[in-house]
């Protein structure tokens, strides 16, 4: 292949099926990912298996790049969806976390529901899971004793044991919060993109893109269950891998990847995240002279062409 571009190879029937009214689409459900980045020169490592540290992965070429470095894991190779493809920490949202009061800093939820499109509640629920998957499967946690602070260090037996209490979801992120008596830090988070998965997909998605920075003391820990490897790297470096084929990513990954390039600084991105469009980007499939064409409005570089009748 040309590029990195994660297609599955049921893709072209169930696009034929939607486009042909064969096919309902599932309701999406919404989750939240997490860019997380450092600056160049942070000599925290990941701590991951098959990952680098310093400079991130860079395939052996020399790193000569600059602006800051972003966290990635590479899904199981093993798993059934998009396995192999490198994506950020993530998952869907925990209904538990909509209504339960949450110890909050940064903007209010009304805030945080008029910027993402959503009520008061799913609003909570959302920023909620940003943080949770992120310490989930990066082991970093954006929440600290008092609204200003962050923990700075969650390694330890007990914090682990509510980490896998938190993936098997026999805790939820708010009793976890209330337990250890922390602050959810709202406003170490910048909400960047919304990607739905496409309506042809079985598991669909509405999911919140965010950016956040790692904060002081905390390192990254190769601790997800469904990634085999873990890499800070930067974007343009992930971007001309994915470029050369060498990098797997869906749509989303890949597009996000190229809007933080030109932040000079982990700083710069967040800051940058308030001005960000969060129109959802939903991808369309269409017949056209013969072809099934399947695009993502705005994102001309993903456009799939299907021969009737054929293969992708």
């Amino acid at each position: 292949m040309a590029n990195g571009q994660w297609y599955p190879p049921e893709w072209p029937d169930r696009v034929r099926a939607l486009a042909a009214g064969e096919l309902t689409p599932a309701a999406p459900r919404r989750a939240a990912t997490v860019m997380l980045l450092r600056d160049t020169g942070d000599p925290r490592d990941t701590g991951g298996t098959g990952g680098t540290g310093g400079t991130g992965d860079t395939g052996g070429r020399p790193d000569t790049g600059a602006g800051p470095e972003v966290h990635m894991l590479r899904r199981s190779t093993s798993m059934a969806f998009a396995g192999g493809a490198y994506a950020y920490p993530g998952g869907g949202v925990d209904p538990r976390d909509d209504d339960h009061h949450v110890r909050w800093a940064g903007p209010p939820r009304t805030a945080w529901a008029a910027r993402l499109g959503v009520g008061e509640t799913a609003a909570q629920a959302i920023v909620c899971a940003a943080v949770r998957e992120t310490y989930e499967e990066a082991g970093v946690l954006l929440a600290g004793p008092t609204p200003d602070t962050v923990i700075d260090d969650t390694t330890g037996d007990d914090w682990e044991a509510d980490r896998v209490a938190l993936v098997a979801r026999d805790l939820s992120f708010a009793e976890f919060l209330d337990r250890r008596g922390l602050v959810l830090r709202s406003d170490l988070l910048g909400a960047w993109a919304r990607w739905i998965t496409p309506e042809f997909e079985p598991r669909r998605y509405d999911t919140f893109f965010f950016v956040a920075v790692l904060p002081a003391g905390q390192r990254t820990r190769a601790v997800s269950t469904e990634a085999d490897r873990t890499v800070w790297i930067r974007p343009r470096q992930a971007a001309e891998r994915y470029d050369r084929g060498e990098l797997l990513m869906m749509p989303p990954t890949i597009s996000t990847l190229r809007q933080l390039d030109g932040c000079a600084t982990a700083a710069d991105a967040l800051a940058a995240a308030g001005s960000r469009d969060l129109t959802p980007v939903l991808a369309r499939a269409r017949l056209e002279d013969g072809e099934l064409i399947l695009s993502w409005p705005g994102h001309d570089e993903f456009t799939k062409h299907i021969p009737v009748g054929g293969t992708a």
